[in-house]
């Protein structure tokens, strides 16, 4: 535990307030999710526009998380963590306030930013808890991301039932914002930096051209024609970008992203697992709400639900869940071990897919299918950061873990995009409101549930067996938050790793 130079006030809400910013984090992900179809009618847009709503705040994530996270360590995590709820604070007020859809944009950038409360949160927790309390605290931060998740979704189906307007969710957000000031200022206590050296800022303004190349093509393919110079520019762009960054990265000391990271077999297959679950848990959420707002006597599918009932009734149960079967995949790992987990979860995201596929004229079926998503996701967590212990060094493993958050985060931001396009492709005629073919849900719940096969094969045969490490279950539940924050995963236990 490191010396400081300032107590905290109260510090036994230390752990309160840490989990609180988690529960934000997840909370102002899965807010916006059942609004969208309100949002684009509002501001008189289109829903690939209205797709950035979700796609840009995940980008902001994946490029600025690891970033804030470097900050932390080198300005103090105290500092950094009131900087970036103070820009959560504005996003938010911007987003509440405005009724513009570019500035709406900017506002879900700034609410990004929320993504680093984790890792710093967490970082708060390893240097002010002792050995003995970690673990429970890790359950508790853990439980805490699946009901943040779902509080989001009751409390946005709550505030903008009957019609209400949208506005309303981020002026909740506003004052969740206040309200973790408020925690920070008088529950953490000012330390002392842990690191020296540089931020890489460079690296990071190539990773977000690199990525905003990628996605504008297969977000606005439908509008600017798949071949043409704009779509094609953009991913070779992309390609461009991609490599100047690889290039980049290798030359510096502290590097935003590890090259090793990207070229290493058993890395690289495990950032393409989470890659797979980021845009299976994205594609869950955003087909899911859609479909089942979709009026069946205009569309011949879809239940008519209502705002409120798309979030409690078909989002919140697989989100929910997660409270539970968090801990249950910590049990998986540990008696199986990570690669076994991380196959089962994949097969199981799968064939939730594939009910969704055939069997989705009841709500019944929705509700399971997307439970059965969600439940896959879950368990794949928990595998990951186990997964990335047995295959790097002990001084790799945060870095580790801060690249497959950001294939995750990445993840999310092609199912968003994706899934958009694949919906506004071909929209059925003579409606009063812009409505897909149901072809179209099946074919994207057919992509996600190939994809979700593929995975499962890539880590089934592109991973070495090699011998599994006894770990407990709650040492995986350690290992599970700790890593998801992308923080360093401490080992004394002699756990093998292949090389």
């Amino acid at each position: 535990m490191m010396s400081a130079s300032d107590g905290s006030r109260f510090p036994r809400l230390v752990l309160p307030v840490v989990a609180y910013g988690v529960l934000l984090v997840a909370a102002l992900q899965s807010l916006v999710v059942p609004v969208l179809a309100n949002i684009t009618a509002s501001l008189h847009s289109t829903a690939n526009a209205t797709s950035w709503v979700v796609t840009a705040n995940l980008l902001a994530a994946a490029v600025l998380t690891p970033i804030l996270g470097r900050l932390g360590d080198l300005r103090g995590r105290r500092l950094v963590l009131l900087a970036v709820l103070a820009v959560v604070l504005v996003g938010s007020v911007l987003a509440a306030t405005t009724d513009n859809l570019p500035l709406l944009l900017l506002a879900r950038v700034l609410q990004g930013s929320s993504f680093a409360l984790f890792p710093l949160g967490i970082g708060v927790l390893r240097d002010e808890l002792p050995p003995q309390r970690l673990t429970g605290a890790m359950a508790i931060v853990s439980g805490t991301l699946a009901i943040g998740a779902g509080f989001g979704l009751v409390a946005t189906g709550l505030l903008t039932r009957d019609g209400a307007d949208y506005h309303r969710v981020f002026w909740l957000a506003t004052v969740l914002s206040v309200i973790g000031i408020v925690g920070v200022l008088f529950a953490v206590p000012r330390r002392r930096p842990a690191a020296e050296g540089s931020t890489d800022w460079a690296g990071a303004g190539i990773l977000g051209v690199a990525l905003v190349l990628l996605l504008m093509p297969l977000a606005q393919g439908n509008n600017w024609g798949w071949g043409s110079a704009r779509v094609i520019g953009s991913l070779v762009g992309a390609v461009l970008a991609f490599t100047i960054f690889v290039l980049f990265e290798r030359r510096l000391t502290h590097p935003l992203v590890s090259v090793r990271m990207l070229t290493h077999r058993p890395l690289v297959v495990a950032n393409l697992a989470g890659l797979f679950l980021g845009i299976s848990l994205f594609v869950v959420f955003l087909t899911v709400s859609s479909f089942v707002q979709a009026p069946h006597a205009l569309a011949g599918y879809g239940f008519g639900s209502t705002v409120l009932a798309a979030s409690v009734v078909y989002l919140l149960p697989g989100a929910a869940a997660g409270i539970v079967t968090a801990p249950l995949g910590g049990r998986l790992v540990a008696r199986y071990g990570a690669r076994t987990t991380l196959v089962v979860s994949l097969l199981l995201a799968g064939l939730g897919f594939l009910s969704l596929v055939v069997l989705h004229s009841a709500s019944w079926q929705v509700i399971v299918g997307s439970f059965a998503v969600n439940t896959a996701v879950t368990f794949g967590y928990a595998a990951l950061p186990a997964l990335l212990v047995e295959h790097v060094g002990l001084a790799e493993t945060g870095i580790a873990n801060s690249v497959n958050s950001i294939a995750r985060s990445i993840g999310g931001s092609v199912a968003s995009a994706l899934v958009v396009t694949l919906l506004t492709r071909n929209l059925i005629d003579g409606t009063p409101v812009p409505l897909p073919h149901e072809s179209q849900y099946v074919i994207i719940l057919a992509i996600a549930a190939v994809g979700a096969a593929l995975g499962a094969a890539l880590v089934a045969f592109g991973l070495p067996g090699g011998r599994r490490g006894t770990l407990t279950a709650a040492q995986v539940e350690v290992d599970e938050v700790l890593g998801a924050a992308g923080l360093d995963i401490p080992r004394s236990d002699g756990l093998t790793r292949s090389r």
